[in-house]
């Protein structure tokens, strides 16, 4: 993926990609995991998903990946991080470290900023952004506290535990920003697209650790979109902080504390939420999911669906119909 010979721009709104195995399965558990995009199934087809005005098609005989649909260009750009126009992949060449062992005996100690989300994916609760600071003088000690990427932690009582000694660690700057359901509905029309909202709220999230450590000259966040999106939002907020976006940002313990103070915090909204209702709110977008919306609506109403769930997932057609 990425180079222009395995990409072939069938029409305006149709695109065609050359894919190996391993690149399809990776992509498939992508989409299994983001946000508004439901699995189909299509003749001939290993896998298939349906997502914001666009359909997703992989057929493995001729490695293929079909894109079609009015949002063709956007799930290029935003989800597969390939120019539309040229098929060249904008996904940055710095190495990530997968040692576990390494990347917890040799934490990056430089001054920086560490952002991620929780919540993006589930068609319940809230979506929250997280930003931590961390130092040569605090790497080591978020490293002994345990942090690393909160999806590698199954126990939410333990990401309670850490996530508070987290916010006690003299030294560390931290932010969190709860968008709840109403406002992320909300703001999710205003801007029309999950990875300008995520811009948004991580540019957010920046410009007030920038506030609290000024001379901090960088941040760092899992890569969600193009550089450029994120770039332009805090360019708005005149945030004057070289950013870094990169795959398996977790890697980083900055990144990692942050997953774990957003993840700590959502569990918490969902908690809270569920109690209050009386419904079980259960996580992810399954058929699950789709009855226990469904037994929230009998019991609360259809106007209440917007307090607990984020209306654009095509779960809220299931749910309605």
């Amino acid at each position: 993926m990425g180079d222009s010979g395995h990409f072939r721009d069938v029409m305006a709104n149709q695109h065609t990609i050359q894919l190996s195995p391993t690149e399809a399965k990776n992509l498939r558990r992508k989409l299994q995991e983001r946000a508004g995009y439901e699995e189909s199934s299509r003749d001939y087809a290993d896998f298939c998903f349906e997502g914001p005005r666009v359909n997703v098609a992989y057929y493995p005989k001729k490695g293929k990946l079909l894109v079609q649909g009015t949002g063709a260009d956007d799930f290029l750009e935003f989800v597969m991080l390939v120019n539309p126009k040229t098929g060249l992949s904008d996904v940055s060449a710095k190495p990530v470290v997968k040692d576990k062992a390494l990347t917890s005996s040799m934490p990056d100690t430089s001054p920086h900023f560490g952002v991620d989300e929780s919540g993006k994916g589930d068609y319940f609760g809230p979506l929250v952004i997280a930003g931590v600071y961390s130092d040569e003088r605090t790497a080591e000690a978020l490293v002994k506290l345990g942090c690393r990427d909160s999806k590698a932690i199954p126990d939410d009582r333990k990401i309670a535990a850490i996530a508070a000694k987290v916010m006690a660690l003299p030294g560390v700057a931290y932010e969190v920003v709860c968008i709840g359901p109403h406002r992320y509905n909300e703001l999710y029309a205003e801007f029309g697209n999950l990875n300008r909202l995520l811009a948004w709220g991580h540019a957010r999230v920046i410009a007030a650790l920038h506030e609290k450590v000024p001379s901090c000259p960088r941040a760092l966040s899992d890569k969600f979109a193009n550089e450029w999106v994120l770039k332009m939002a805090l360019k708005k907020r005149n945030v004057p902080v070289h950013l870094d976006q990169r795959t398996k940002g977790e890697s980083d313990v900055a990144v990692a504390a942050a997953s774990i103070l957003a993840r700590a915090r959502f569990v918490k909204w969902m908690r809270d939420a569920a109690a209050a209702s009386g419904c079980e709110l259960p996580l992810g977008c399954s058929p699950h999911v789709t009855k226990a919306a469904r037994k929230f609506v009998a019991t609360h109403g259809q106007e209440r669906l917007q307090d607990v769930a984020k209306l654009h997932f095509k779960t809220t057609a299931s749910v309605l119909k």
